[in-house]
């Protein structure tokens, strides 16, 4: 839900929709002389752990186990 309200207001009532943006989501478009100059919303919730955070990121192209056909000496 969007909600309009003037500067002047706003400026005066700042901690009270600060309160209903946190409490209800409403999200309030703030006015100069009926010209939109700002908007408070609520901000979206982030993650706290990164624990499968890049969960279908890597693609297999081929077999990683498969031995390859390029001798290597494993002392060098």
């Amino acid at each position: 839900m969007k909600r309009v309200v003037q500067a002047e207001k706003f400026k005066a009532e700042c901690l009270r929709f600060m309160e209903e943006v946190k409490s209800k989501g409403v999200e309030f478009i703030i006015t100069k002389g009926n010209i939109p100059i700002a908007k408070l919303s609520p901000i979206e919730k982030q993650d706290t752990t990164l624990f499968g955070k890049m969960k279908g990121t890597v693609h297999v192209k081929s077999d990683l186990i498969a031995p390859i056909e390029e001798e290597w000496d494993a002392n060098h």
